[in-house]
């Protein structure tokens, strides 16, 4: 049984699919194209390398509106590569990389109902990277599931902003943006406008007006 994921964006406009420049080796066991081997950790001695473990890092998923599956990364089907992959929510876990354009939640799964019977996939969720642009998590590219330095927002209304493009592209004109990420509101900058939530060990981003 194939095991699919869903995705989520989190604190951010939808992320925009495409893939990442770089590639990621086919499988060496002779997998075939849209195949996902299953595993966990009380089952090590299952081979390494694409499929050993669902969706880990530098493996890769398809596109997909709704669900996406593990592929290997040369083939045509191939649109983004894991970054980072965690257990658990995204809400008690790490967060992920700056510039991940969406996230993939994952979940749990018993051995009955994986592909082989041998393995189990725990609730979990991958930070994605597009295999090529558009980059919606990269500063300015008016999504992703965090907002970094070098973003734009707009006032989307009760005090709340929303993540739009930094060259007006993104059906929002952009109101602030990001400058600087600081551990407090008084590391902010004289010329600062807006406070915006930023999250990490710097949690307070620095806006002004654009």
């Amino acid at each position: 049984m194939r095991e699919r994921c869903s995705v989520g964006v989190v604190c951010a406009l939808p992320a925009l699919l495409a893939a990442l420049l770089a590639g990621c080796q086919s499988s060496s066991d002779g997998a075939t194209d849209g195949e996902s081997r299953l595993s966990s950790q009380v089952a090590p001695t299952r081979p390494s390398g694409y499929g050993a473990v669902f969706l880990s890092v530098d493996e890769c998923s398809s596109f997909g509106k709704t669900s996406f599956t593990e592929v290997p990364c040369t083939s045509e089907r191939a649109a983004a590569r894991v970054v980072a992959r965690f257990d658990g929510t995204v809400g008690d876990g790490p967060l992920c990389p700056g510039t991940t354009d969406f996230v993939l939640h994952i979940s749990e799964q018993s051995p009955s109902s994986d592909e082989d019977g041998d393995g189990a996939v725990p609730r979990g969720y991958a930070c994605m990277r597009n295999l090529t642009p558009p980059h919606p998590g990269d500063p300015g590219g008016g999504g992703g599931p965090r907002t970094i330095v070098g973003d734009c927002v707009y006032s989307s209304g009760d005090g709340q902003v929303r993540e739009t493009t930094c060259d007006g592209e993104g059906g929002k004109k952009p109101e602030y943006e990001v400058t600087k990420a600081v551990t407090s509101r008084a590391k902010c900058p004289v010329s600062t406008a807006l406070y915006v939530q930023l999250r990490g060990e710097k949690p307070v981003g620095c806006a002004r007006p654009v």
